[in-house]
């Protein structure tokens, strides 16, 4: 049989979730969805999995594909399948409709169903869409698999430091501390650099061909585990010249310290950042070590430092260069990095692993969607 060309409206219907706010969810086994993905747990649940949760209201487009029995909340669709049509292939080929691009509301960004139901592509027999769903499954089980890895890694890692510096509480005055360890400040252990933004109006210190260093905002760091890979936006070697703008060099220490404040992650490479992140360069590798300030610093009570306004929590960069930093003894240090560095290499290798696979996955999705690609 030959691919045919059909609307979405032709292979599903796109349902509404249902509202759910904040203040009604009662934790529990089941996740709920909105359009910026999953935003919590309830006890309940609306759709049995799997299911494809699709981006209403805000983060207009964007795609989840959920196994378990889940609740879609009212920003966003789900998708029931026709007859005929395999609910994983239509996950895959919505990725390639430009769903993101059809904003048709003014203030909030919003996906009309209509709009959706009216975009094209052709759609090959059923037992065809089996088995492109599944060789591009195989590439997200290998991804999901690492992910889970990773997870148990981090725990690990982190059990670790908990075991040994978890009795230090940075707001206690009383705290007793081994022999040969003390409290300083951060800027006493760490050369602490400040992230910058070139100038908006100018485009082409931005995303240009020659743009070559990478650069890290807030929300790079909200999609990163553990460490940074990739960013949305990258800066031209020229403006890192220009406007003098700090290098993080590979093994350095990112945090966030306005707007979204603690979220830590450690570079992979040579990177700049915007000037809500701080660097936390080591000076003296022989008494700190990366895992250990990156498990520091993500358990950090932020909310004994900040203030609150209406637009979020905020600490200057003044206060992140005194925050107290408990410093072991270099012997109790070099013992936790040896302790754990491997799991942070295998994390990292693991996270590189999962890079190949997506790029690898993006080529072929394409091809496999238009029938270049038979199978």
């Amino acid at each position: 049989m030959k691919w045919e060309k059909l609307k979405v409206f032709d292979v599903c219907e796109l349902a509404y979730g249902k509202s759910l706010t904040s203040d009604s969810r009662i934790p529990g086994e089941y996740p709920v969805y909105g359009s910026a993905g999953e935003v919590g747990t309830h006890t309940n649940y609306l759709v049995e999995g799997p299911g494809i949760i699709i981006g209403r209201k805000g983060s207009v487009g964007t795609l989840y594909y959920e196994k378990r029995n889940f609740f879609p909340i009212d920003t966003s669709y789900y998708v029931v399948p026709k007859e005929n049509y395999d609910l994983r292939f239509l996950y895959y080929k919505f990725q390639t409709l430009g769903l993101d691009k059809l904003n048709s509301d003014a203030a909030v960004p919003g996906l009309n169903r209509n709009v959706a139901y009216e975009q094209s592509s052709v759609y090959p027999p059923l037992p065809t869409q089996r088995k492109i769903a599944s060789i591009l499954s195989a590439y997200d089980d290998l991804i999901e698999n690492n992910l889970k890895r990773i997870k148990l890694l981090e725990e690990k890692a982190f059990a670790r430091y908990k075991s040994e510096f978890d009795f230090f509480k940075p707001s206690n005055d009383n705290n007793r501390l081994p022999e040969g360890w003390c409290v300083k400040r951060a800027d006493e252990i760490f050369k602490i650099n400040i992230g910058k933004t070139p100038p908006r109006e100018q485009s082409e210190w931005f995303n240009d061909v020659d743009s070559k260093v990478k650069w890290v905002s807030i929300k790079d760091i909200n999609n990163s585990t553990v460490f940074v890979f990739e960013t949305s936006e990258t800066v031209t070697e020229m403006a890192v010249s220009m406007f003098n703008m700090n290098i993080a060099k590979a093994q350095t220490v990112l945090l966030s310290f306005k707007l979204t404040v603690g979220k830590v992650a450690i570079t992979t490479e040579d990177m700049t950042t915007n000037e809500a992140i701080a660097h936390f360069n080591i000076e003296d590798e022989s008494e700190m070590c990366s895992e250990y300030i990156y498990f520091y610093l993500k358990n950090f009570p932020y909310d004994s430092l900040g203030s609150t306004s209406s637009i979020g929590t905020a600490i200057n960069s003044k206060v992140v260069k005194a925050m107290p930093v408990l410093l072991p003894s270099k012997k109790v240090i070099n013992e936790y990095k040896k302790d754990v560095e491997m799991d942070f290499a295998l994390i990292l290798n693991l996270l590189k692993q999962n890079t190949k696979l997506r790029e690898a996955r993006d080529i072929l999705l394409p091809k496999l969607m238009n029938g270049q690609i038979e199978v």
